[in-house]
């Protein structure tokens, strides 16, 4: 299956604008389902800072698919998408006394605690409910990722997390917490990973650290939470339109060392909504250079910021053309040089008007967009409702 485009209907809905194929959604949702339900205690959620769309959750939720969470903001929008609060976690690095509060009223599954002093937090504002909040705690496994170095997170210098040698006098601290129930480990070490040997690496240093703790402490705690990070094909979406789940679920079930009883959680964002979803964008005027030609589209980084802060790569396609291919560079209108969304590419020749789609932007897309230089954030239009 790969993603359609309804060019015709296109033409009539003012641009730049999101486009979800939902057949695509829910076909990926059901793969993963499919896949996660081989194995007994896999649970998938999904990670809502990749896309907090809330009709996208909406078909989430359908899906029976829980929720990973890293504000306050997307713990209520799990909420309001009919996610049961017993299927929420809350991580991240930050979380502040009033969201701390929100997910403890809530009664949200556990909380994905990462320093000292936040479980201190927790605790206090546990107590004043008088109630006892579920916690795991994040491990940096110093496991290093084949990924882009501003989205590697399992390595001992970067922020979240506490490191590996450090869990210990954690775990002391939260015992000693009469509002606070350890139920078990957190990991994350990156985003966009596709090589399966950096979540068999994962698991070894699970493995290790799950020997430890039964051998120092007679610990083992009943939930374990490997994170995602399962990545896409940004340069092929049609070939590759569900990501490899198969081999994924496969690569944990037959590496991690799991207790009889343990419970595996997945947080899976990017690779459940990124091919479902372009940024569809119009040609304003094809200007000429001394040496180059640029498309300078309506769509800009403040619409999909990907290229301009991770120097990403987004596959675009001139909808309306089967002219031979020029060679363009694509940007748009905002004032800021890093405007780009490529250079140098093989692109139909394209006119003025034409439309283009930026593909794979159904992740860290609309979730990120921005409103810099006064511009309306671009709307989200579902293949139901054309």
């Amino acid at each position: 299956m790969k993603m359609q485009f309804p060019v015709e209907a296109f033409k009539g809905i003012e641009t730049p604008f999101y486009y979800y194929d939902v057949e695509l959604l829910q076909a990926t949702l059901d793969a993963v389902k499919r896949e996660a339900a081989k194995y007994e205690g896999f649970h998938v959620h999904y990670a809502i800072k990749a896309n907090f769309n809330p009709r996208l959750l909406e078909i989430v939720n359908k899906a029976g698919i829980g929720a990973d969470c890293v504000s306050g903001g997307e713990v209520r929008a799990a909420l309001a998408a009919g996610i049961p609060a017993d299927k929420v976690v809350f991580a991240g690095v930050g979380k502040t006394d009033k969201e701390i509060a929100l997910s403890l009223d809530a009664g949200i599954f556990c909380f994905n605690v990462e320093s000292v002093p936040e479980i201190e937090a927790i605790e206090r504002l546990a107590a004043e409910r008088g109630v006892v909040a579920q916690v795991a705690v994040r491990v940096n496994p110093n496991v290093g990722a084949h990924t882009h170095a501003n989205i590697t997170t399992g390595l001992a210098e970067n922020k979240f997390g506490v490191n590996y040698e450090q869990l210990d006098g954690v775990i002391d601290v939260i015992e000693s917490m009469p509002h606070i129930k350890l139920i078990g480990l957190h990991f994350h070490i990156g985003s966009q990973l596709l090589v399966m040997d950096d979540f068999i690496a994962l698991c070894s240093r699970i493995n290790e650290l799950q020997e430890l703790l039964m051998e120092t402490r007679s610990l083992v705690l009943p939930h374990i939470n490997v994170g995602g990070g399962l990545g896409i094909r940004y340069d092929f979406p049609d070939k590759y339109p569900i990501p490899d789940f198969e081999a994924y679920f496969a690569t944990y079930a037959n590496n991690l060392k799991l207790h009889p009883g343990q419970q595996l959680h997945f947080e899976l964002g990017r690779s459940l909504v990124a091919q479902c979803g372009a940024l569809i964008t119009r040609a304003t005027y094809i200007k000429s250079g001394t040496c180059k030609k640029f498309i300078i589209v309506d769509a800009g980084m403040n619409d999909l910021i990907r290229p301009a802060l991770y120097e990403a790569y987004h596959r675009i396609e001139n909808l309306m053309s089967t002219k031979a291919d020029g060679v363009y560079d694509v940007v748009g209108p905002v004032c800021e040089s890093s405007d780009v969304f490529c250079k140098d590419r093989r692109i139909p020749e394209t006119q003025r008007g034409d439309i283009l789609a930026i593909r794979s932007a159904g992740a860290y897309g609309e979730a990120m967009a921005f409103g810099y230089n006064c511009r309306e954030l671009p709307k989200a239009v579902l293949s139901t409702d054309l």
